[in-house]
């Protein structure tokens, strides 16, 4: 019996085939080839698995098995079949475009994931490149039962996802956050077993994954499936293709993400209203700027047909009342994106979401903004980030925390963390250990005052700050300054200069004897 294949063996496979294509692509484009490549084996090794054991409980033939779309997940018509794609020899790129697309036209679920990265260009793929793909992926069958346990490929894909962010550098930050990043921020709302979930800006799906798998952890299976409904939008095409394929790979099947600009034209709509969510979480790009054009659908024109941009500060509609406490400068979408999570989550819900540190000191319309919010007593807690943390950027950001059902004890007050001293030094960047997280996420829960850490603080002492929550201004991080005695060091001083006279003395007296004085 051959052995399955195991998650160290899965991970080096996979990332050898980015190796096959350095070269011939940018490597920014490896990983929308190579997780198109992935689905397309492990949706054939699948398919055709499930058709043995249908034929085998059924007591009918393979090929009625075959042909039969209530025994898949997905249905694979033939000329998408792994097995044909590989005989080719000349336009291997056109074949896995029309097997794509014909996967597509077969199940609707799939709609616009498959074709959003084409194979057909012979330029920059050449079919002897594709043939070494093609080769390469035929190594390992992916079906369920060739797999030590079927967790192991989402487990392989999130490793390709993050090893692609790193080869990317600064536009891997585009589409991953790292997943110390996310695992704090997963543990400081802490999804329930029944909950609905939701990121707005959910690039390849890591938080909503993540969010699932700490339920499961507590408790919140139903079977052999977690107990809680995925939702996301993603703008970029590409990422959202990624994030669909990596919902099915973790086996999310009900998940919903859908593709769009968020703020111009959120997608998860009920009877003409915003949905809502029990947790709401998210790592918007920062400080975005011209966020505003897609909420500008309906600008007027001049004679010659170009909009005319509304006044500074204006968006010219919003039709879901998301911006109730203020219209965000152009410049910097970031209270945007707050305010649409607010929005939408529900009155027993919780949120988390990754910012950058302006947001807690800048003024004029951000303030007004930042003002009305904690007014209305939303902020429960405030979590400085150290910097470097991020593929896109190296500033500190910070973690704010949004309750709408504050405890009693919370009631009017703010939680501050400190946490820019914890983490692990690397060359480029840097990580949140898992005793970082620790520290942070047991002293959230705690709820106590912890010197030059941790600090609950009264709204009234906010709003002598006029509403200022720039932590520095909350918790006193510096170090006390050592009491000098000047006595003391005078008198040491003393000490020194007398031994000096002492040693130039004793240094005369050899240079005479030496003849030199």
């Amino acid at each position: 019996m051959a052995e399955k294949l195991d998650l160290e063996t899965l991970e080096a496979w996979l990332w050898d085939s980015a190796n096959i294509m350095r070269g011939h692509i940018d490597s920014s484009d490896f990983k929308n080839y190579i997780f198109g490549l992935l689905f397309l084996k492990r949706a054939n090794d699948q398919f055709f698995e499930e058709a043995k054991i249908a034929a085998e409980q059924e007591g009918i033939s393979l090929e009625e098995a075959i042909e039969d779309e209530d025994f898949h997940r997905f249905y694979i018509p033939e000329s998408a079949w792994w097995s044909n794609i590989t005989k080719k020899t000349e336009n291997i790129g056109q074949a896995i475009d029309q097997a794509f697309s014909a996967i597509e036209e077969a199940n609707p679920a799939l709609e616009g994931v498959m074709t959003t990265v084409h194979f057909g260009d012979s330029e920059k793929l050449p079919d002897v490149l594709l043939a070494r793909l093609l080769n390469h992926f035929n190594k390992y069958s992916l079906a369920n039962s060739d797999l030590e346990n079927p967790d192991i490929l989402g487990n392989a894909y999130e490793y390709l996802i993050r090893e692609f962010a790193d080869a990317g550098g600064k536009k891997g930050g585009e589409f991953y956050t790292p997943k110390e990043v996310v695992q704090l921020l997963v543990q400081l709302i802490k999804p329930e077993a029944g909950n609905s979930i939701y990121d707005p800006t959910c690039g390849s799906g890591g938080m909503l994954i993540e969010s699932a798998k700490y339920i499961a952890k507590n408790g919140g299976m139903i079977g052999e499936f977690v107990d809680c409904t995925l939702k996301g939008q993603e703008k970029n095409l590409g990422t959202w293709a990624i994030c669909k394929i990596n919902m099915i790979v973790h086996n999310f099947k009900d998940s919903d993400i859908r593709k769009g600009d968020t703020l111009g034209s959120p997608k998860h709509i009920v009877n003409g209203e915003l949905e809502t969510f029990d947790r709401v979480i998210a790592n918007p790009p920062f400080s975005l700027k011209k966020w505003w054009e897609a909420a500008e659908a309906d600008l007027q024109t001049d004679a010659k047909g170009k909009p005319i941009a509304p006044k500074y500060n204006q968006v010219v509609s919003d039709e879901y009342g998301r911006f109730k406490y203020g219209i965000p400068p152009r410049g910097y979408g970031d209270f945007a994106f707050l305010q649409h999570m607010i929005s939408v989550l529900k009155q027993s819900g919780k949120m988390g979401i990754i910012l950058p540190h302006g947001v807690l000191f800048r003024g004029s319309s951000e303030g007004k903004i930042r003002k009305g919010i904690l007014k209305d007593d939303l902020i429960e807690a405030i979590i400085g980030l150290p910097e470097k943390l991020f593929y896109n950027t190296g500033i500190p950001a910070c973690i704010i925390i949004i309750n709408k059902s504050k405890p009693k004890h919370l009631k009017n007050r703010v939680i501050f963390i400190d946490a820019s001293k914890e983490y692990k030094e690397g060359k480029n960047q840097n990580t949140l250990t898992p005793e970082n997280i620790s520290k942070i996420v047991n002293a959230y829960d705690a709820i106590e005052n912890i010197d030059k850490f941790m600090r609950i603080v009264d709204m009234r002492e906010i709003e002598e700050n006029d509403y200022n929550l720039n932590i520095a201004r909350y918790i006193d991080t510096s170090e006390e300054e050592e009491i000098v005695d000047i006595e003391a060091v005078l008198g040491r001083i003393k000490e020194l200069e007398a031994k000096e006279k002492e040693i130039d003395s004793k240094l005369d007296g050899y240079l005479r004897e030496l003849g030199f004085m």
